[in-house]
């Protein structure tokens, strides 16, 4: 009954992200086997995760139909959380790009798993995807995700107060050139960029990269999967000239830990 129910939302979450040209996305997505290929994958370890008894797995099951996140970005997550605590990094844990959820109250969850209490910023529209600029590669396909992945602002609050992790978290409603720059935050141990496109990821960069403390991490969600988001990653490591390697996650999702000098 409850893998049902579990597939009931992640089909209706599904269909949240669909655009008004499925067909013209799919044509251009099937010329990929290494994402045809994932995409197998990923199903498979949505299907093991249902069932498992592992710690990850049942954070996994109260969250996975409010997030479009693969299991092994939200692997990715679970695990860096840890990482962090175990380390003793100091600094807040900052999402940009929120849509409905899902990933931040994964992120909220593993927190208070470790008994960590941390403040957590969460960055969005809360009003689906802005237009890509001319300054995205894939323009033409990603233009047609316009105000998807669209969550509101009322429902992500019920869905932390639902889960009991609504205390210290900071919503943050806007555009992120609009918000992120003009951000009070000191330092931050994890930041997860889930901005789709070049625009949103550079301004995610340009403004919260200095304020990862040194050994902190940033996941990148998109990096794989849009054009864009690639283009504004490698940028700004080749401007700074750093050599860190990005850990894969999967065809999409890889994960940077900032250079401790």
């Amino acid at each position: 009954m409850e893998s049902d129910q579990l597939a009931e939302k992640q089909e209706a979450l599904a269909g949240s992200k669909q655009t008004k040209h499925p067909l013209k996305e799919l044509l251009y997505r099937a010329r990929d086997p290494e994402l045809v290929a994932d995409t197998l994958m990923r199903a498979a370890a949505q299907s093991w995760h249902l069932i498992s008894p592992s710690e990850f797995s049942k954070l996994y099951r109260r969250v996975c139909g409010h997030t479009m996140c693969s299991v092994a970005r939200l692997h990715g997550l679970h695990d860096e959380v840890k990482y962090v605590v175990a380390n003793r990094l100091a600094g807040d844990v900052v999402e940009c790009g929120c849509a409905r959820g899902g990933s931040a109250a994964l992120l909220a969850l593993s927190l208070r798993q470790l008994g960590e209490h941390r403040k957590l910023w969460l960055f969005d529209t809360f009003e689906g995807l802005p237009a890509p600029t001319a300054e995205d590669p894939d323009h033409e396909i990603a233009e047609l995700f316009t105000g998807s992945c669209l969550g509101q602002l009322d429902d992500v609050r019920e869905l932390f107060r639902d889960q009991g992790v609504a205390d210290g978290v900071e919503f943050v409603k806007g555009l992120f050139q609009d918000t992120i720059p003009h951000c009070p935050i000191e330092r931050i141990a994890l930041l997860h960029i889930d901005g789709d496109w070049y625009e949103s990821v550079k301004v995610c960069l340009d403004a919260l990269y200095d304020k990862v403390v040194p050994g902190g991490i940033i996941q990148f969600d998109d990096y794989g999967y849009w054009k864009g988001a690639r283009k504004a990653v490698d940028e700004f490591l080749a401007k700074r000239k750093i050599d860190a390697p990005l850990k894969r996650l999967d065809y999409s999702g890889r994960a940077l830990w900032k250079p401790l000098s």
